[in-house]
């Protein structure tokens, strides 16, 4: 863990300078690419406006984030019990994603209204097939031998699938969850783009309409910084969703 931190403030360091320099070398003007001295005290002097959008966008990326896992995870275990379920759904899912959702995002803010609900709705769209499909892949891989073993001895298929599926596929649930972490904030951002009148999309858009390009790269970092704090905590909740994964298993066993 702490190479890897190491290693992420190195390539944002190095990142950084090579910006600075692309910006020291080509002359080009602040109001197209400012320097990241620029956009840090864009922060500063605006971190009040930042922090009151910053914190819209986080509760709806916080919400969608836990409605679409809890969601797409019924589903997939829906999916997992009912043939009909996926007779019916999987195609539907298939094609959802042939629509992309900066198409639907203006639909639902029509639906829902310029608030917080439209935005919530489009990043619970936007999680939904990722959590689903890698959580009903998962619940699909169990071991066969303890399938056979199972119905060797009784078990019933809703017992099957909470003591040997669901704990089995806990690993590919974290990976649905760390990809959907990623995710959200676009989702949220992109809900703030179509329509709304507080968030660090809207912000972004505020500033760019009046040539603020500091500011508008302010709010994106804070963005960006959020988006990784996510990352990295919903990682630290696969890991462990993994590792009792592999102490059920080995329970399991002996």
């Amino acid at each position: 863990m702490k190479g890897r931190f190491i290693d992420g403030l190195l390539s944002a360091c190095a990142a950084l300078a090579l910006w600075q320099a692309v910006v020291w070398l080509t002359g080009v003007p602040s109001f197209i690419l400012p320097g990241p001295a620029d956009v840090l005290t864009a922060l500063i002097n605006n971190r009040a406006l930042i922090a009151e959008n910053a914190g819209t966008t986080i509760i709806e990326v916080l919400i969608g984030l836990v409605l679409g896992a809890a969601i797409g995870g019924a589903t997939a275990l829906h999916l997992m019990i009912s043939p009909m379920a996926r007779r019916l759904l999987l195609p539907l899912m298939v094609f959802s994603q042939a629509i992309p959702i900066f198409a639907l995002a203006p639909i639902l803010t029509l639906w829902l209204g310029y608030g917080i609900a439209s935005k919530i709705a489009v990043t619970v769209l936007m999680i939904f097939f990722p959590v689903v499909s890698t959580f009903y892949d998962g619940l699909r891989r169990t071991d066969p031998g303890l399938l056979d073993l199972a119905r060797t001895m009784g078990a019933t298929p809703t017992s099957t699938l909470l003591r040997l599926r669901l704990p089995a596929a806990l690993p590919a649930f974290g990976s649905g969850l760390r990809l959907a972490a990623v995710y959200a904030p676009i989702g949220a951002v992109v809900g703030e783009w179509v329509g709304a009148s507080k968030g660090l999309g809207y912000l972004m858009l505020l500033a760019n309409g009046r040539a603020k390009v500091d500011l508008m790269f302010a709010a994106l970092f804070v963005l960006a910084a959020f988006t990784v704090l996510l990352h990295a905590v919903t990682s630290v909740a696969a890991r462990r969703m993994a590792s009792w994964s592999k102490e059920t298993d080995e329970s399991g066993s002996a």
